[in-house]
């Protein structure tokens, strides 16, 4: 039941159905789940030790508002890591090409990291912003999930909700769609290096594209 309760809670604020810097008053939170007061308790305190929510100086949480700080920060933490997870994963297809020369079919993974891709294009098309930002995270998730590295992947799950708050107050713009298709094809063709050069791109102009959306920088 908190588990449950984290995600409905996260989900409300990468929505934005409740908004950066709104109080969250336990009470009303658990009506609105229709649960008990204790697992909302318990999710409301794990959210603050996962950085959406904060302790107000007297008692409560409430939705923590990004600074540009916390977002350059983010990114600073974010971009070796997608980086390297491109190149794990264009490694791991490369390695399973190797081992299975002229056999039908693809590495597994490919599959699905191509199905998100797939998902946030039909999204861009139908101009649901919601489900474009949820499929462009699981297209980043399952790069790393490709590459096969669970260190790596409990390192990335620490970040995976603020960075889909951030995608999620930012426009998409059509050359970073563009970008994602660049990253596949070079995970899809085990090339390392420019899977990882193409994601270091991409992750650059995120940062630039979300510190313009929020705060107007140039």
């Amino acid at each position: 039941m908190g588990a449950r309760a984290r995600e409905e809670v996260r989900q409300r604020i990468v929505d934005r159905r409740y908004p950066m810097g709104s109080r969250l008053v336990e009470r009303e939170v658990a009506e609105e789940l229709r649960m008990s007061r204790v697992p909302v308790r318990e999710a409301l305190r794990a959210l603050v030790a996962e950085g959406l929510l904060e302790l107000l100086p007297r008692s409560g949480v409430r939705v923590r508002s990004l600074e540009r700080a916390d977002v350059r920060h983010l990114y600073e933490v974010w971009e070796p890591l997608a980086v390297q997870a491109s190149r794990l994963a264009a490694r791991r297809v490369a390695a399973s090409a190797r081992e299975a020369p002229g056999e039908p079919g693809e590495p597994q993974g490919l599959g699905a990291l191509r199905a998100c891709l797939e998902r946030a294009e039909r999204a861009a098309v139908d101009e649901e912003g919601t489900r474009e930002v949820a499929a462009h995270t699981a297209f980043h998730e399952e790069i790393v999930a490709l590459g096969g590295n669970p260190l790596l992947a409990r390192m990335m799950e620490q970040l995976a909700w603020q960075l889909q708050l951030v995608f999620g107050m930012r426009a998409e713009p059509a050359h970073m769609r563009a970008q994602h298709r660049d990253i596949y094809r070079h995970i899809a063709a085990g090339d390392e290096e420019p899977a990882a050069a193409s994601t270091l791109i991409h992750v650059r102009d995120s940062r630039a594209v979300a510190l313009r959306s929020l705060f107007g920088d140039h």
